[in-house]
């Protein structure tokens, strides 16, 4: 069993970690991949339902997490410009407008050319390989993103904020959930 995956020594490579105790494989030996769809899937839309967030909250991206249970980012902003009402409005507004995704690529040279794409502080884009992967989200979101999305926003369905905190002085945490069952 895979407990954890992490990237690899070149861009087009990535380490599976196998949990404690588990047999390895010996070299050479075919293995049979299983996926948890549930799961991943609820991390998709968790996932998705964090780029809608952050163009309902404008301001710096300093950290962010997701488990299945919940997703969080924190911002560089005043704790006092967050509002979970409104977040929770606005984000659950965008999802209904049910825009789909779109994938496409950027050079490292004109992502250069147009930082204000980078909305994260802490984690930058990989470079090295030519190009960027982005996560288009039209009339919405276009920000450099390896991660993976629901094809249509719609597929999030209904957020709830769970919580805001701050967690120092440039780092206010807005804590989500999806309200729905999956």
């Amino acid at each position: 069993m895979i407990a954890d995956t992490r990237k690899g020594d070149t861009p087009d490579r990535v380490m599976h970690l196998p949990a404690a105790g588990s047999e390895l494989p010996e070299p050479g030996e075919a293995v049979t991949l299983e996926l948890d769809w549930k799961r991943r899937y609820r991390l998709m839309r968790l996932h998705t339902a964090l780029h809608l967030l952050s163009c309902v909250i404008v301001a710096p991206v300093t950290g962010g997490n997701i488990v299945p249970e919940k997703a969080r980012l924190d911002f560089d902003i005043d704790l006092s410009l967050l509002d979970a009402g409104r977040i929770e409005r606005e984000t659950n507004a965008l999802i209904a407008r049910a825009v789909s995704t779109e994938t496409g690529w950027i050079t490292d040279a004109d992502l250069d050319g147009q930082p204000e794409l980078v909305k994260t502080m802490s984690v930058q884009p990989p470079r090295g390989a030519g190009r960027v992967r982005l996560l288009r989200i039209p009339g919405i979101d276009l920000q450099p993103c390896g991660g993976t999305h629901v094809a249509n926003i719609a597929e999030i369905g209904a957020i709830r904020v769970l919580k805001i905190r701050s967690e120092g002085k440039h780092n206010k945490r807005v804590e989500i959930t999806l309200t729905g069952s999956g």
